[in-house]
């Protein structure tokens, strides 16, 4: 095989929500050629991926790295966390709601070192945005999302919101904002929306799929490449001549780059790993957005109709001084019990749920190797609930209280036949908590263990410009970069870190 077989001008690791966006736009420049390494197989002509209401048949499935969870002692300790393994990542895996990030999570991150971050900065790359991000289509809105739209506005007086993107906002109940096509329920995913159109008629652009990045090729603190083994076991080098730009997430992300040697010297010596860069922060500040379930069943069955059995939610603003709202809550269309049902709990056979989330959590856990060997998972501590002030579990006490007042108000209270879990005669503080916790679970929002920060920051991994700390020709862009974690869904989030990497490379290339 030539020498320069495998030699791109930027090789993307991971073709994700990010790694499609950055694809597709460096790809624009007919001489410009980029090589996606990416995990798993394509989404196209997969209507098991493409369809957007089919999303929960891929969790835990042969499309998800399915990550476990160290032991939690005040939180569940059964949480997986699902890593979509297919071209466009986890939004070919997720619902797909689409949440531009509040300009308070965004200051919030330029005040945490990310110079060049804050909203008035990044408001234009919203606007770049190829996906076609439409609110929850008339036909798609069930008949009881709608009733608990009007009884949560009812019980909290919070005002309905149609259109969360259209304006900042720090309370609101109303059917989201998707990334979707209503006349189809086919997913606006980052592939859909960024490759698909360009995948077969641009030369430039080198696909690899089933392909995984296990190692960096490092000359000195330059990366000149990846280590990839493919499909069929073989293992080759793909070169970057400018710049390997990291898209594989919040997990793969740091788990690659400490199986090169790049993070905590400590760790990396005890595992036999040899040093290449002592960065203490790589694995350090991983997020999340934890969130427990309350279930009601039904009088019977709910009408057939949905995008993808979420559509509604709920933002609350408890504290009046908080920048932006700190309760939020999904209503599920189904009867969420798979972490009930561990407690005892029984699925009924017709039901709903309500699911209080921490938008803004203070716990904050790590990831990190527990072998060399590149094939054993990483270990996620999210240390759920660890916060010293315990936000985080009265933030679910208060969701379960807000939540049954919901119930108890019409529209919505004349569906619902009785609570199941926690059920009615659970009403301490402590009770509450302690069921909270134990049956929370993940919206699959893990971010921040590659974060961006200060030069004189410690523990930031990379510089605003996304560049990793101490080496050269390379730069990550995924939700790994994330200082503290968005308020709301962070996939748009993403999707914008991608478009302005865009602008960061093509800044430093000219």
């Amino acid at each position: 095989m030539p020498e320069n077989a495998h030699v791109y001008d930027y090789v993307v690791i991971g073709g994700g929500t990010a790694g499609s966006v950055i694809a597709s736009r460096l790809t624009e420049n007919p001489d410009t050629t980029v090589a996606v390494i990416e995990g798993g197989p394509s989404d196209v002509g997969r209507d098991d991926v493409l369809t957007l209401r089919r999303w929960m048949g891929l969790l835990g499935g042969e499309l998800d790295y399915d990550y476990p969870t160290t032991e939690q002692p005040r939180g569940n300790s059964h949480i997986r966390h699902s890593r979509a393994r297919v071209l466009g990542g986890c939004s070919s895996h997720n619902t797909l709601i689409a949440f531009k990030p509040l300009p308070s999570d965004f200051d919030e991150w330029e005040a945490a070192g990310a110079e060049g971050w804050d909203a008035a900065s990044m408001e234009a790359y919203y606007a770049r945005l190829l996906n076609n991000i439409v609110p929850v289509d008339e036909k798609d809105r069930n008949a009881i999302a709608r009733d608990f739209v009007d009884a949560a506005r009812q019980a909290t007086g919070v005002p309905r919101i149609e259109g969360f993107n259209e304006k900042p906002f720090d309370d609101g109940v109303g059917f989201f904002d998707l990334a979707y096509h209503p006349e189809t329920n086919k997913r606006s995913s980052a592939s859909v929306a960024y490759l698909h159109p360009v995948m077969d008629e641009r030369p430039n652009l080198t696909i690899l799929l089933e392909t995984w990045a296990y190692r960096l090729e490092l000359d000195g603190a330059r990366a000149e490449g990846v280590h990839v083994r493919t499909k069929d076991g073989e293992e080759i080098l793909v070169r970057a001549r400018r710049e390997v730009v990291l898209c594989a997430g919040a997990v793969d992300s740091p788990r690659l780059l400490l199986h090169s040697g790049i993070g905590p010297k400590a760790d990396l010596d005890a595992l036999g790993i040899p040093v290449v860069l002592d960065l203490p922060g790589v694995g350090e500040n991983l997020l999340d957005h934890p969130e427990s379930v309350i279930v009601w069943e039904t009088h019977g069955p709910l009408p057939e109709n949905s995008a993808m059995d979420s559509d509604a939610g709920l933002f609350v603003r408890r504290d009046p001084g908080h920048p932006g709202p700190d309760l939020m809550f999904h209503f599920y269309q189904v009867p969420f019990t798979d972490n009930p049902e561990r407690l005892g709990y029984e699925r009924p056979p017709h039901g709903v749920s309500m699911t209080p989330n921490i938008p803004k959590p203070k716990s904050r856990g790590r990831l990190y190797l527990e072998s060399a060997d590149p094939s054993v998972k990483p270990a996620l501590d999210f240390r759920y609930f660890t916060d010293e002030d315990d936000h985080d579990g009265r933030t679910l006490v208060d969701g379960i209280r807000i939540a049954r007042e919901i119930a108890k108000t019409e529209p919505l209270a004349g569906w619902l036949k009785r609570e199941v879990a926690p059920g009615p005669d659970i009403t301490g503080d402590e009770e509450l908590s302690e069921y909270a916790r134990k049956v929370a679970h993940t919206v699959y929002h893990p971010a921040g263990t590659c974060r961006m920060g200060a030069e004189d920051d410690e523990l930031a991994v990379v510089d605003p410009r996304l560049r990793i700390r101490g080496l050269d020709g390379i730069r990550i862009a995924d939700a790994s970069v994330f200082p503290t974690m968005p308020a709301v869904n962070p996939m748009i989030g993403v999707l914008m870190v991608a478009e302005k990497a865009v602008d960061l490379i093509g800044d430093d290339a000219r």
